[in-house]
């Protein structure tokens, strides 16, 4: 695992953390929550350039059209649920929020999967 996948875990686990004290005390978002989403997104944008570069440089036998698919649409998820909960201002949105550090956190680890498996 790569250090770049593994600041992407952490900071998704801080992102999931930060929902998950939103839930508790049943707040709305605030600038921790956004910075932390933006960091993310950031990470997430530099997996991406990382798995397209090395993907396309690759004789690894490895499932390139779900690898792709897979990186394409972990960036989307951060924006995504962060527009929601700035949108829906209930504790659920919070819960998708924190829901959404796990789906990121699985989609790299599947993406880990498809890369180390046949290489």
């Amino acid at each position: 695992m790569s250090w770049l996948t593994v600041a992407v875990l952490v900071v998704a686990a801080l992102y999931g953390v930060v929902a998950l004290v939103h839930v508790v005390r049943d707040t709305i978002v605030d600038d921790r929550l956004l910075l932390t989403a933006v960091a993310l997104e950031l990470l997430l944008l530099a997996q991406v350039v990382v798995g397209v570069v090395l993907g396309l440089h690759t004789t690894r036998d490895f499932e390139a059209p779900v690898f792709y698919a897979y990186l394409g649409t972990l960036p989307l998820v951060p924006p995504f649920v962060t527009f929601l909960a700035l949108k829906d201002k209930t504790r659920w949105a919070m819960g998708v929020v924190a829901g959404s550090a796990v789906v990121i956190a699985v989609f790299l680890a599947r993406l880990t999967q498809m890369w180390t498996l046949n290489g």
